[in-house]
C-alpha cells in the first residue's frame, strides 16, 4: 500500500514564504495553491457562523481538507462543567460543523486537551464520552500530561485509542521538560497518522511572560531534523492509509519554509491544489 503523506500548518495567514514574502495576511485560496490541508483553532475559541465555513469552502479546491480544533468547552480546558451542558456544546459544534462533514472535507476534529487531562479513570471514561458524542466523526488526541505516556499505561492508552477509533497525535517539543510529552509515532487509526510540529525551543515553551506566544514555537526545523520525520514516517508500521504532518512553529514564520521542506526531502507531489495566481507560478 502507498501511503498518501499530507502537509500543512497551522493557520493560513501567518506564511509569508507563500506570497513573495509580503508582510500581508495569506489568503486561504493563496495557502491552498500551495498545502493540501490547514489546521484551523477558531473552533476552539467560539464556534464560528455556518456562513463563515461555506466562504471558507468555496476559497478552496474540492479535496481540500480541514482539521479544526474542538472547542475549549469540549477539552475541559474549563473544569467543573455540566455533563448535560457539555453534551449540548458537542451537538452544537456537530451542527456548526455540518457542511465540512457534507462537502467531505472534514479531516479530523483536533482534541488538543491541557496539561491537567491525566490518565485518571475520569479523563480515561471521559474518551469515552467523546466518541459516544461524536459518533464515527474522525478524531484526533494530543495529549500534553505525561501519566498518558509511563510505562505500563503507554499501551493502553494505544488499545484505548484503537478501539476507539481515534488517531494519536505525535507531538514534537522540547521533550526533557515537565510539561511536555515524548514524540510516539503510532499507528492507532487505520486511516490517519497525524504528526505536529510544535519545535524544540526549550526556552520558549518555558516561558510563562506575556510573550509566550512570540517565543513558544519559535523554531526552524534543520534538514537533518526534517530528514528524521521522513524516515520515520517511511518506516512506520503497519502503515495508514495517510500519513498528515502539520507544522505549528509559526512563531517565526518558519512552518510553511519547514512543510515545503519536508516535502521535497519526501518527493511528494500534492494533487489538486487550487490553481497557481498568476503572480504565484514563478515561487519555487
Amino acid at each position: 500500500m502507498v501511503v498518501k503523506i499530507t502537509m500543512g500548518t497551522t493557520t493560513w495567514t501567518e506564511h509569508p514564504a507563500l506570497i513573495h514574502g509580503e508582510q500581508r495576511p495569506v489568503t486561504l485560496n493563496e495557502y491552498a495553491q500551495h498545502f493540501p490541508t490547514v489546521e484551523v483553532d477558531t473552533f476552539f475559541y467560539a464556534l464560528p457562523q455556518m456562513s463563515t465555513l461555506q466562504n471558507w469552502l468555496a476559497a478552496v479546491p474540492e479535496n481540500f481538507q480541514f482539521i479544526i480544533k474542538a472547542n475549549q468547552g469540549m477539552t475541559l480546558h474549563r473544569r467543573g462543567q455540566e455533563k448535560g451542558a457539555v453534551e449540548q456544546l458537542f451537538n452544537q459544534y456537530r451542527r456548526t460543523i455540518a457542511p465540512l462533514v457534507a462537502s467531505g472535507q472534514l479531516k479530523t476534529i483536533l482534541f488538543q486537551f491541557p496539561p491537567y487531562f491525566d490518565a485518571s479513570v475520569a479523563d480515561i471514561e471521559y474518551l469515552k464520552l467523546v466518541r459516544s458524542w461524536l459518533g464515527n466523526l474522525p478524531v484526533a488526541l494530543e495529549l500534553r500530561n505525561d501519566t498518558w505516556y509511563q510505562p505500563g499505561v503507554v499501551d493502553s492508552l494505544l488499545s484505548y485509542c484503537q478501539d476507539l477509533h481515534f488517531t494519536l497525535v505525535a507531538a514534537d517539543e522540547p521533550h526533557d521538560q515537565v510539561t511536555t510529552v515524548p514524540f510516539k509515532l503510532v499507528t492507532t487509526n487505520p486511516d490517519l497518522v497525524m504528526l505536529r510540529l510544535h519545535g524544540r525551543n526549550k526556552q520558549g515553551w518555558a516561558n510563562q511572560d506575556k510573550s509566550w506566544r512570540k517565543t513558544r514555537t519559535l523554531y526552524r526545523y534543520s534538514p537533518e531534523e526534517l530528514t528524521q520525520f521522513a524516515h520515520a514516517i517511511n518506516n512506520l508500521t503497519p502503515q495508514p492509509k495517510e500519513v498528515c504532518v502539520i507544522f505549528n512553529n509559526n512563531s517565526g514564520q518558519d512552518a510553511a519554509p519547514n512543510a515545503l521542506q519536508l516535502q521535497k526531502i519526501m518527493g511528494v507531489h500534492f494533487d489538486g491544489l487550487a490553481p497557481r495566481s498568476p503572480e504565484q507560478l514563478d515561487l519555487f
